[in-house]
């Protein structure tokens, strides 16, 4: 089924249909939430017998929908390697593909991280001057747009200062661009705010970061701890990919440790079921305000397109908080301003602020 989803001032974006658990009819699912309100139009990537009939039973996807058929999926068990040398049929890939070819603006997927991450890496490539591209991912926090900024959330578990400099201009021009944040706070996770903690290359980062600064248009609030990453006092939090995986995978895991102690202490009792009823609006209120669906979705940071990683486990509101994610870094021309701001080296002080495009002002 194709259609003619390259309307008027439509923007295009790429999806790797066939990724995540709950597989292709939540996404499409999820696709549909998104058409309702956006001037959108979708690439869909995977199994065109098994993607049609979904499809088609959505009216908000009349016409806007081009299907691509893709033979393999690259699996949760996949390694990267392997989906490397022997991935150009899955869906991923040419998912991927239609970013590269610039017929979408962004790729969303479900699918394994790994895999996602080289595979982008092989086809799009990484922008001059980075050496390590980033996965930047939500945090909930105090923060009036209910989140913090944090990366690297896995894509590679080394970082030297400078990688780490390169996080800090990344992540401040995806605060920016993508979620309106005029000027960006910057911290770096470290074991200790006092300037004598940390590791060498930790404490290189942060005289690098704050020369920079100076002249990029953020605030660096210098060393950040583990605590601060629910705080208001932050926006964007740089660390290496191994702190920031464990730290988010042991965010998600105490999340979901509370939700089920509030579960068990309302259910305890006929005395506590009641009390639930009463307490029904706020504990909806808190719920809808954790619910991780609600911002779902992490961006590659550093290459010559734009991707969105979805988690494997979202069902359609997740899959739908992703898209409407890539949509607005689609409409932001988010990409080109990043590959702006990270043609800042140190040293270039003189010459920063020319080379800079992402100004809050061009924010569309």
């Amino acid at each position: 089924m194709s259609g003619s989803h390259r309307g008027p001032d439509r923007t295009i974006l790429s999806i790797d249909a066939m990724g995540g658990d709950h597989g292709p009819a939540a996404i499409v699912a999820g696709l549909a939430k998104v058409a309702r309100k956006r001037n959108v139009g979708f690439i869909l990537h995977g199994n065109k017998a098994e993607l049609a009939p979904l499809v088609a039973k959505q009216p908000d996807l009349n016409g806007i929908c081009d299907i691509r058929h893709a033979d393999d999926v690259v699996t949760m068990e996949d390694k990267p390697a392997q989906v490397i040398r022997h991935g150009k049929n899955t869906s991923m890939w040419s998912a991927i593909e239609s970013v590269k070819a610039r017929e979408a603006e962004v790729c969303v997927s479900c699918g394994n991280t790994g895999a996602l991450m080289a595979m982008s890496v092989l086809r799009l490539r990484k922008l001059p001057g980075v050496s390590r591209p980033a996965i930047a991912v939500f945090w909930p926090s105090r923060n009036k747009i209910g989140f913090n900024i944090m990366l690297d959330g896995g894509a590679d578990i080394r970082a030297d200062e400078m990688d780490l400099l390169q996080y800090a201009l990344m992540g401040a021009s995806y605060a920016r661009n993508g979620h309106g944040i005029v000027r960006p706070r910057v911290g770096l996770l470290n074991v200790g705010t006092e300037e004598h903690k940390g590791r060498a290359e930790i404490k290189a980062a942060a005289d690098l970061i704050e020369d920079a600064a100076k002249v990029a248009d953020f605030d660096f609030i210098g060393f950040v701890e583990g605590g601060d990453l629910l705080s208001d006092r932050v926006d964007v939090i740089v660390t290496d990919g191994f702190t920031g995986n464990v730290a988010l995978k042991t965010g998600e895991g105490t999340a979901k440790m509370v939700s089920d102690f509030l579960k068990e202490a309302f259910t305890a009792t006929p005395l506590s079921r009641l009390a639930a009823l009463f307490a029904m609006t706020s504990l909806k209120r808190l719920q809808k305000r954790m619910d991780p669906r609600r911002s779902n979705g992490g961006v590659f940071l550093g290459l010559n397109g734009t991707v969105v990683k979805s988690h494997g486990s979202a069902d359609a509101t997740g899959v739908a908080a992703a898209v409407k994610l890539a949509f607005d870094l689609a409409q932001s021309n988010f990409n080109q301003k990043l590959a702006a701001r990270v043609a800042y080296t140190p040293g270039d002080s003189h010459d920063a602020p020319a080379q800079i495009e992402d100004k809050s002002s061009e924010l569309k």
